[in-house]
């Protein structure tokens, strides 16, 4: 655990430390030699750097039976939305880089994603089933306004009549309303908006990048008046930060035009962990210990349980409790519904540049 004394928040980004990955061999630590470098030196501003992820596939496939999907893309690692609790910075470790600010400074964009996907569609043996945008890091993060990649993905997935779910917190998710809509009309679209508080001042150094919480209620409307089906994700709840505000954020998506609901309990996988506790004892020192000390009573006394059934919902009383007023939430709200179901059998490659008129073809 880096001592907290010698760490402070970084404008606009979510963690505090740049901590070595748990692959690497080394760790560094800020000295002050007594000649005041620290003061005199200040660290350089907190850049985004965009580096190439030359992937040689696009479709990731899971079989976690706690994951209600089975292909997912990701068009970036690394996300500058900044948020403190979330699970991807682990990944991070892989690239040897840290899971602290490097995850969020430090993007890569997969640009060949869009010609990547059309040739794995196209596979003899490829069988549709709906892919979900989104599931590790999110689509519509800030450098989408430029990249367009997601985009790029959603014309490529339309073209082979292909479903697809967006997961995000983004309201840049609007301005591909047109390819949504168009998609919505035969049920081959759905989004799910992630909304962790109602509170912008707690949004703001939780999740420093990510749209404000009344953007995201905006960006809900506005999908759902252009037809396309709408979850909100009250997600992740940490017991004492803002799980207190579950029922109004259910409330809230309701009113705004939610169909459905989901949460999960905070997951604290590797890295996360200390830069969560970092987080935690520089914004809320005084209910730091009761914070973690929840997050176990709802981990069998670990701050982590990776087992599948465990890991999205947590056990004991607290997480019991949670559950119990979500389920009491969404039913009486009516968004209890399970009627999400994408069209696959609309699925069509496109006639590409060479191919030849079949004399059978049916139409």
């Amino acid at each position: 655990m880096t001592d907290v004394d010698r760490v402070e928040a970084h404008k606009g980004r979510g963690a505090a430390s740049n901590r070595e990955g748990r692959f690497e061999m080394t760790q560094a630590t800020p000295f002050d030699d007594g000649w005041g470098t620290l003061e005199r030196d200040p660290p350089p501003p907190l850049a985004t750097e965009l580096f190439e992820d030359r992937a040689k596939s696009i479709i990731t496939r899971n079989q976690s039976p706690d994951i209600p999907f089975e292909q997912s893309i990701n068009p970036y690692r690394g996300c500058e939305h900044g948020c403190i609790y979330c699970y991807a910075r682990q990944t991070h470790a892989f690239l040897g880089l840290s899971a602290g600010l490097d995850f969020e400074t430090k993007l890569f964009r997969k640009a060949d994603a869009p010609a990547l996907l059309a040739r794995e569609l196209r596979k003899p043996g490829y069988r549709c089933r709906a892919i979900t945008l989104g599931a590790n890091t999110d689509p519509y993060q800030p450098i989408e306004r430029e990249q367009r990649l997601t985009r790029r993905i959603l014309e490529t997935l339309a073209a082979f009549r292909h479903p697809v779910a967006l997961i995000t917190k983004s309201a840049l998710i609007l301005r591909d309303r047109d390819i949504l809509a168009e998609m919505a009309a035969d049920n081959l679209v759905m989004a799910v908006v992630s909304i962790t508080t109602l509170d912008p001042g707690l949004a703001r150094i939780m999740e420093p990048r990510a749209a404000a919480p009344h953007r995201r209620l905006e960006t809900v409307r506005g999908l759902a008046e252009a037809g396309v089906p709408v979850a909100v994700n009250a997600a992740p709840m940490i017991p004492a930060v803002n799980d207190m505000e579950l029922e109004r954020i259910l409330e809230a998506s309701a009113a705004a035009g939610a169909r459905s609901a989901a949460y999960i309990v905070v997951r604290l996988p590797h890295e996360v962990r200390d830069l969560f506790e970092e987080w935690l004892r520089l914004h809320f020192p005084q209910r730091a210990d009761h914070v973690l000390s929840l997050i176990r009573q709802m981990r069998g006394g670990k701050d982590y349980d990776a087992q599948f059934g465990k890991r999205m919902r947590g056990e004991g009383p607290y997480a019991e409790l949670l559950r119990r007023r979500f389920q009491t939430a969404i039913r009486r709200l009516g968004l209890d519904r399970r009627e999400f179901s994408l069209n696959v059998s609309a699925f069509r490659p496109p006639p590409q540049a060479g191919d030849q008129l079949s004399l059978f073809d049916d139409g």
